[in-house]
């Protein structure tokens, strides 16, 4: 009988090793070393000359990643009045997992940086075309806000900026930057990651993970009601990422 049984709970953690080959997720939306496409210095590499390594998914960033709507009046006083360093604690906001697990392999195979639990497969966006103003402009918002993240903190920068363009309208990363109220410096420079991200992102139009991304802060700098009351999607290196619902 407890031979039985042995053999019984066995199999079912064979079983679950091999579900739909996904880890299950508790909606932390953390992003692990499993989480990250193992071609991605292939595809890295492939948007410049110079080869570039991923930075480890590790310690929370010092940069403060930061973006919120401005775009009407009540938004603004509902961002000023609830995001702030004097707030207390608010708990994290978790990712919707859809009941069947996701296909990482099938969101590496189509190019993207990270595999998430909870992808959008309506996601797509169009090539956007940046100025040379525009371009230098992303490389620093890049450094300034996530220069920590290396090229996959950096892309999911660039994607957030290229997600406001397409799905809001912003014609200008200026626009962005104003408008979504991103605070990272612009005045420190920049550095390769960030350059290649925003090739990989806008030049060869890919995207760091398969949803949309409009809003991100770091917890570790401030905190905000606000954000952690939107569409959480992923945490990477500390900083959340979040869609409108």
């Amino acid at each position: 009988m407890i031979s039985a049984v042995v053999l019984v709970v066995a199999a079912l953690a064979v079983l679950s090793i091999f579900n739909f080959g996904a880890p299950s997720s508790d909606g932390s939306g953390e992003i692990t070393a499993s989480n990250v496409n193992p071609n991605s210095e292939e595809l890295i590499n492939n948007a410049d000359t110079e080869p570039l390594s991923t930075a480890a998914v590790s310690s929370p960033p010092a940069s403060a990643a930061s973006s919120q709507p401005n775009s009407t009046a009540s938004a603004t006083q509902a961002t000023k009045a609830q995001t702030t360093t004097m707030e207390p604690p608010v708990p994290f906001a978790k990712a919707i997992v859809p009941d069947t697990p996701a296909d990482y392999q099938a969101q590496w195979d189509a190019g993207y940086l990270l595999a998430i639990d909870n992808p959008d497969y309506s996601y797509s966006t169009s090539t956007v075309t940046l100025t040379d103003e525009d371009r230098d402009l992303l490389e620093r918002l890049c450094m300034g806000e996530f220069g920590t993240g290396g090229f996959i903190g950096a892309a999911l920068i660039a994607q957030s900026v290229k997600d406001a363009m397409c799905f809001d309208g912003y014609t200008t990363v200026e626009d962005v930057i104003k408008y979504c109220r991103y605070d990272g410096s612009t005045s420190m420079g920049t550095n390769d990651a960030c350059r290649q991200a925003v090739r990989y992102i806008f030049d060869d139009n890919h995207d760091a993970v398969q949803h949309r991304l409009l809003y991100m802060y770091n917890p570790y700098l401030v905190t905000s009601s606000f954000h952690e009351s939107q569409n959480f999607i992923l945490s990477y290196q500390g900083v959340r990422f979040f869609d409108r619902w």
